[in-house]
């Protein structure tokens, strides 16, 4: 789902950057845009997809932190590890304010 939204923004904006359509044209494709970032549907399935991938995020590092535990510094076996709990903890929507 991820990939056709960036694949139809890159649409839009190639079309936009390339066109010779006008200005008319232009503020048209702006008005979609902002109709549909308004959209309740396009912004819960952002943040469903946001969530999703700041939970891949996490588990991923934890992984990561596990498997290179001695292998590499500590500094970043904790920073992965943090990463981990920062995800999966109470506080993920503590990643959109940083």
């Amino acid at each position: 789902m991820m990939r056709k939204l960036i694949f139809i923004a890159g649409l839009a904006v190639g079309y936009v950057l390339g066109a010779r359509a006008g200005r008319e044209r232009y503020e048209q494709l702006r008005e979609a845009a902002d109709r549909a970032r308004r959209n309740p549907t396009v912004r819960n399935t952002v943040d469903s997809a946001s969530q999703a991938g700041l939970q891949a995020a996490g588990r991923a590092a934890g992984v990561m932190a596990d498997r290179t535990a001695g292998r590499v510094p500590s500094s970043v076996t904790d920073t992965l590890r943090s990463v981990r709990d920062r995800a999966t903890g109470k506080d993920v929507d503590a990643w959109h304010e940083s």
